[in-house]
């Protein structure tokens, strides 16, 4: 339901409130462009808008909202544990400036074990597949390697691609260091190799005890046989067994399969240390920085993180809190629908449970205070560049880089910093859009393109619609002259600085340039240029990173092109059905020969000719 209407503000939503009924439901405020300021649920949809009609109570970000709010819409459910899950949904889908929001999006780690004939063992971060098992989540890269590492010693399961595995004539260099069976020429039976899924899969699920026992007999077994060989074999995986429990034991019993959330607030910035346990095994700790967390109701708006947080991910039968959530929350309930078993939520005050929760609440509190450190860094050298720059101030710097070979798959890059360090959400690549600039090698036009596309009236997306306080341009004085015409075509009023590198293009001796001003360095300054070195050196990663992307895209639909019948719309096919370039390229010819349109034959012509660009 929405009401076209040229009014704002208090007055439009009390229009609205006219209308409402008493039930659960969701909410959304929207602004003139039809961009979506708020997502909300409420128990009951008339007296939760309401409420925003009584702007004294509001706080002055919530007012700011209020006033430029043009419209509404609303969802009707037939509960509140029906609102929660959809106003997370929505949350994840239009990332409201005014909600709550994770700065690191990213999916967790997970370990993986695929369907197969041959299961593979590996790392896994993404959608998930439902004919897949995954173990998890590990909080970080480092962990799930350290795992996996062991896991490969002691169950030597493949950890190759299906592709790899099907191209494979003679047995790989894994199988030499006995991390694999070596399945791929016939080393190992099917039936040998799913016992070791299953012993792999016992394991990851907490039945480690029960294997340990199974693998002693074994090895008594064979030895009694005189098959020192094998028996062998069993004692190195009952040793690398031993090293892995050691490895990701950590002595807390009543922690079986539980998240742990302790947050620490200090004005508006927020830390929630997140401790993962699953089997009875620590699997790792992430701090989480969401953003806009409500001081005035912080336990709704720790319910809120909570139901954003899980929204594609399952969650463990237990959750333990730092602090309690509302009387009346239905997270509990909402989240046991999505996760199809029982899931409790509770704040510990005493025991095992409530230690731990003292030990992440104590990280927590020592992360803030770390980042709380780090912010007056950046702010300090954010007001010591705009000092000498003469500047009155400055609270976001964008910086921009291209990247290319000979001409080819060119990309602009743009990052940013602000008083908070570098702002990864805000980056932004362009792909050079101009057809004379598609295969050539002119840095000036391409950098007139970036500039025109960033600083157009079409922009939409609400992080560039806030304009920076500073250009810092990667190139020299040419470059600096591109950027200032188009500014001034634009009637806009930026500083820029480029920085480039010196006659002998050492770093340490850059130069830096400003229209119309003489070119200099800053060899008596170190600490703004290590600083503007920092700023220029992650442009500079972010942007060879947009270009390898594009160039590895680049590679495989060239390859694509040159087999005959296949078009424009087998290749649009082909990277809908699998997701990406690198999916075709990954897929066997089984795989390749499920696409409509792809023959058994197509399919085994593009697997051998992808295949040969490895």
């Amino acid at each position: 339901m929405s009401i076209p209407c040229l009014k704002k503000g208090v007055e439009i939503i009390e229009e609205y409130v006219k209308t409402l009924p008493d039930t659960p439901g969701v909410y959304r405020m929207l602004d003139h462009r039809g961009d979506v300021l708020y997502v909300g649920k409420a128990k009951a949809l008339k007296k939760r808008v309401k409420n925003y009609t009584q702007t004294a109570r509001l706080s002055l970000r919530i007012q700011r909202m209020v006033a430029a709010t043009t419209s509404m819409m609303f969802v009707h459910t037939q509960t509140e544990t029906e609102a929660l899950l959809l106003e997370a949904n929505l949350i994840k889908k239009y990332k409201p400036r005014y909600n709550i929001l994770l700065r690191d999006d990213k999916y967790f780690y997970y370990i993986e074990i695929t369907k197969h004939p041959f299961p593979r063992l590996g790392r896994h971060r993404g959608p998930q597949k439902q004919s897949h098992q995954y173990f998890g989540p590990f909080a970080s890269s480092p962990a799930v390697y350290e795992a996996l590492e062991s896991l490969h010693k002691t169950f030597r399961l493949r950890p190759c691609s299906d592709t790899f595995f099907a191209s494979r004539k003679r047995v790989c260099l894994e199988y030499h260091l006995k991390r694999c069976h070596g399945p791929c020429v016939g080393k190992i039976s099917q039936d040998s190799y799913n016992e070791c899924v299953s012993q792999t899969i016992a394991f990851l699920k907490g039945k480690d005890q029960g294997l340990q026992d199974e693998l002693a007999r074994l090895m008594s077994e064979a030895s009694k046989r005189q098959d020192y060989e094998t028996a062998a074999l069993y004692r190195d995986r009952i040793k690398a067994l031993t090293h892995l429990q050691k490895q990701q034991t950590i002595n807390v019993s009543s922690l079986q399969d539980a998240d742990i959330f302790a947050v620490a607030q200090e004005g508006d910035e927020t830390v929630i240390q997140a401790f993962f346990y699953r089997q009875g095994r620590n699997y790792g700790s992430l701090n989480l920085f969401p953003q806009r967390m409500n001081e005035e109701d912080f336990s709704a708006s720790l319910e809120t993180f909570l139901a954003l947080f899980y929204t594609d991910k399952t969650p463990p039968r237990e959750i333990l809190l730092s602090h309690a959530l509302p009387e009346h929350s239905r997270l509990a309930g909402a989240l046991s629908q999505a996760a199809q078993h029982k899931v409790t939520i509770s704040s510990p005050q005493k025991g095992e449970k409530a230690l731990v929760m003292g030990q992440a609440l104590m990280n927590a509190k020592e992360e803030l205070a770390r980042r709380h450190a780090s912010h007056l860094s950046h702010q300090q050298n954010l007001k010591n560049l705009a000092t000498f720059l003469g500047l009155p101030a400055l609270s976001r710097i964008e910086v921009y880089d291209n990247s290319h070979l000979q001409g080819t798959n060119r990309v602009g890059a743009m990052v940013v910093f602000g008083d908070h360090g570098f702002d990864k959400t805000a980056y932004r690549t362009y792909k050079i859009r101009t057809p004379a600039l598609l295969h050539g090698g002119d840095d000036y036009a391409m950098m007139r393109e970036v500039m025109t596309r960033r600083f157009s009236p079409k922009e939409t997306a609400d992080t560039l619609r806030i304009l920076p306080d500073l250009l810092l341009i990667d190139g020299g004085i040419g470059q600096i002259n591109i950027v200032q015409e188009v500014l001034t075509d634009l009637s806009l009023h930026i500083p820029i600085l480029g920085i480039s590198k010196g006659p002998d293009r050492n770093a340490g001796n850059e130069q830096f340039h400003r229209p119309g001003m003489p070119s200099f360095d800053l060899q008596d300054r170190k600490d703004l240029l290590f600083f503007l070195q920092r700023l220029r050196d992650e442009a500079h990663r972010f942007a060879i990173g947009a270009h390898r992307k594009k160039r590895d895209k680049q590679l495989t639909f060239s390859k694509l092109d040159e087999i005959p019948g296949v078009g424009l719309a087998r290749k649009r096919t082909l990277l809908q059905y699998f997701g990406s370039a690198k999916g075709v390229a990954d897929a066997t010819p089984q795989d390749l020969a499920k696409v409509p349109g792809i023959s058994a034959n197509l399919a085994q012509h593009i697997f051998d000719l992808l295949r040969s660009t490895r």
